[in-house]
């Protein structure tokens, strides 16, 4: 296959879908109907509840749900053929993902702002909240911790076997990690002048981009801050408290919108790599490679590792909670919502299906090259993107392949502090009755529990302390964690729907196909380490995801069996 052949039709079913089955679920949903301001404006508090316009709105929603997911899930599922992977990123991302945050975006909407935890507490029950929630929160911890420790390793400092530091090895952490500081000080300038001074957002996007090239090519010539990846554990740690409490306006917005060019560019870079390179896949990534794959760790069945790997290139429950928490507080006009979650979906599905056509080269390279093979996420997207333009553009690799790695990392920060923010949503709302607001606390020990410094800061010391003592034991559960809040997220908003009398069909089967795909994995994962405990020798990470599978089905069941009896007990409009 061509990839500049399956990139033009993945493109062109993307935006058929856009057009018409989005259009439909905004007819069918009554989108734009309501002559109400969003939470946006008739809740504006100037620090979470703030209107953005579209394009900056769309900069945060972008660079939120995007993060790395996108390129680590096709490479992880690239084991079995393009063929596969390529099918469910078009079905998923239309008729999944895309219905999943779209939905979710407008449901929290209707519901003043708040999560998805408050929808299941107004249509379903307080008790499935909480569960949700805590579930939430809990899984929120875990994104905290794992990108932390990707930003602070990739900011940190190498040293050699004789603890002295390595200059040569360190110099790109410490260029990435100068940029990246610099980016976070034009951000808050951004800021300043378009929402305090009120210039013009043309001419802000316009001296903001220049300001970006300006900082990468500061950053790359002169970065003096050599710091460990554990003394950046604590750094990344005490950013992300600030930016969680901080007013959107000020660092959220503007960090997010100015990110966002990053990311275009990065598509407009790989976009242009296939049109003018256009490799073929060979035998090196074959259509279909078999429903059972051994890769080296034991044999991977397609099912459901297919679903759970690539999650946010077509469906992925963390975009749930970006809908329902960041987004939804700052959407100024209800008809935005279509583009920003639905078309951000979709837009996140043409870099999974750039991603495919990085892999296909990389493959191809690592067969041609062994002594220099392209090994890690980051290297086989960033180092297959540029080495394929560089057949093109000789002598262009170095700082091609820096800025992929750069940007990578820029959203694997933004993914971070959004994640921080959210989980202080998160935890605040736990506390409140149904109807309640943070506002709506103005007494007693809930006081403490809604105060977002509290709530913030407990959520950081978690994330970071588990970030350095071992996410990655129990790591392994987050592909089936995630998709069961997109199971969860569908099943709160068709519940939402059909209470309101509106069609909520589109739901029903993505709910039941992501439920059973959770409940498959987790049950497999359960398996495995019940396995690996029984051969002796392990720690507590096989203990762990253990006693967490077993918790994290029975959530399931338990929410499942009160949104169906939700469900049973109410006429949705006909289709």
């Amino acid at each position: 296959m061509n990839s500049l052949v399956l990139l033009i039709v993945c493109i062109a079913v993307l935006v058929a879908g856009y057009i018409f089955y989005g259009g439909w679920l905004c007819r069918q949903w009554g989108v734009g109907e309501s002559k109400e301001e969003t939470p946006a404006h008739s809740m504006e508090d100037g620090v979470d509840y703030v209107p953005a316009k579209a394009p900056v709105l769309m900069g945060h929603h972008f660079s939120s749900i995007a993060g790395a997911g996108p390129i680590t899930g096709p490479i992880g599922a690239a084991m079995f053929g393009w063929l596969p992977v390529t099918l469910w990123i078009l079905v998923g991302g239309i008729f999944f993902g895309g219905v999943h945050d779209f939905g979710a975006l407008f449901a929290s909407l209707r519901h003043k702002g708040q999560s998805i935890g408050e929808v299941i507490s107004a249509n379903m029950s307080r008790r499935a909240k909480r569960l949700f929630i805590i579930f939430s929160y809990l899984t929120l911890i875990l994104v905290v911790a794992a990108f932390a420790s990707i930003v602070a390793s990739t900011f940190g400092a190498v040293y050699d076997e004789s603890g002295a530091l390595d200059m040569a090895k360190s110099a790109t952490p410490a260029s990435v990690a100068m940029i990246s500081i610099l980016f976070i000080a034009i951000a808050i300038v951004f800021g300043f002048l378009v929402y305090r001074r009120n210039a013009s957002m043309g001419l802000a996007s316009v001296i903001g981009v220049l300001a970006i090239v300006l900082i990468m090519a500061v950053g790359m010539n002169w970065h003096p801050i050599y710091l460990s990846t554990n003394t950046w554990m604590w750094i990344v740690g005490i950013y992300i408290a600030v930016a969680s409490v901080t007013p959107v306006w000020i660092l959220l917005q503007p960090r997010d919108y100015l990110s966002s060019f990053l990311l275009y560019a990065m598509l407009a870079v790989a976009a242009f790599g296939v049109v003018f390179a256009h490799p073929t896949f060979d035998s090196t990534f074959p259509a279909f490679s078999g429903f059972a794959v051994d890769n080296g760790n034991g044999v991977q069945y397609l099912f459901p590792v297919l679903f759970t790997t690539v999650a946010c290139g077509a469906i992925s429950g963390f975009h749930s909670l970006v809908s329902s928490g960041t987004t939804s507080k700052q959407l100024d006009r209800e008809t935005d919502a279509k583009p920003i979650a639905y078309g951000g979906m979709l837009l996140e599905c043409v870099l999974a299906v750039l991603t495919l056509c990085a892999i296909g080269y990389a493959y191809k390279w690592n067969a041609a090259n062994p002594d220099s093979a392209l090994v890690g996420a980051t290297a086989i997207f960033g180092g297959g993107i540029a080495h394929m333009i560089d057949d093109v553009v000789p002598g262009s690799y170095n700082i091609l392949n820096s800025l992929l790695v750069l940007t990578y990392s820029a959203f694997c920060l933004t993914s971070l502090d959004t994640a921080t923010r959210l989980a202080r949503f998160m935890f605040q709302e736990f506390w409140l009755e149904p109807g309640q607001t943070v506002k709506d606390i103005d007494s007693g020990w809930k006081k403490l529990m809604v105060n977002p410094y509290f709530a913030t800061a407990l959520t950081v010391v978690l994330g970071i302390l588990l970030g350095m003592t071992g996410y990655g034991k129990i790591w392994g559960l987050f592909g089936a964690a995630n998709q069961l809040l997109a199971g969860i997220g569908l099943l709160a908003v068709a519940t939402w729907l059909g209470n309101i009398g509106r069609n909520n069909r589109m739901f029903l089967a993505p709910m039941a196909f992501m439920i059973v795909v959770t409940i498959c994995s987790l049950a497999l994962t359960v398996k495995n380490q019940v396995g690996m405990i029984r051969a002796g020798g392990a720690d507590w990470g096989p203990y762990a995801q253990v006693v967490l599978g077993v918790l994290l089905i029975a959530l399931a069941v338990v929410l499942v069996i009160e949104g169906v009896q939700t469900l049973a007990g109410k006429n949705t409009k006909n289709a």
